[in-house]
């Protein structure tokens, strides 16, 4: 980030083929109601196109929406694209059917919050600022 800031910016992508979106729509409009800054790409996203708009809006955190059952293949290209931009300081948050085995791996590749279906969107904003807030916290002024 280039310069702090109050405001918090997500993205919110849906990498892959996967069309189903409502559910990333319903986080989009409940993360911008409780004072975010939200920018939704839309569906059928590339992991580049993901990370050049994650990196153009300047954002905090990125939110991958997948039902598909390709986490694995999706997360980590935008993990390392992130990386080898210099972006690694954004959040990167997951939400969409998940199988628990899964988890610990993506934590590994540097997930930091995974939400399946029925997370409260409120549960997932307090995340979002608490990883925001202890991330600007532990940067130099």
């Amino acid at each position: 980030m280039t310069q702090p800031r109050d405001n918090i910016r997500v993205l919110v992508a849906k990498p892959g083929l996967d069309g189903h979106d409502r559910g990333a729509k319903v986080v989009a409009r409940a993360l911008r109601d409780s004072g975010m800054e939200v920018i939704y790409t839309g569906i059928r996203q590339t992991p580049h196109m993901i990370v050049s708009a994650a990196i153009q809006e300047d954002v905090d955190v990125v939110g991958l929406s997948i039902l598909s059952g390709a986490h694995m293949e999706l997360v980590p290209p935008i993990m390392d694209a992130l990386k080898q931009q210099g972006a690694e300081d954004m959040l990167v948050i997951l939400g969409g059917i998940i199988p628990e085995e899964d988890r610990p791996q993506l934590q590994k590749m540097g997930v930091v919050g995974v939400f399946g279906p029925g997370t409260s969107t409120q549960d997932i904003a307090e995340f979002i600022r608490k990883e925001v807030r202890k991330r600007r916290e532990k940067q130099p002024a």
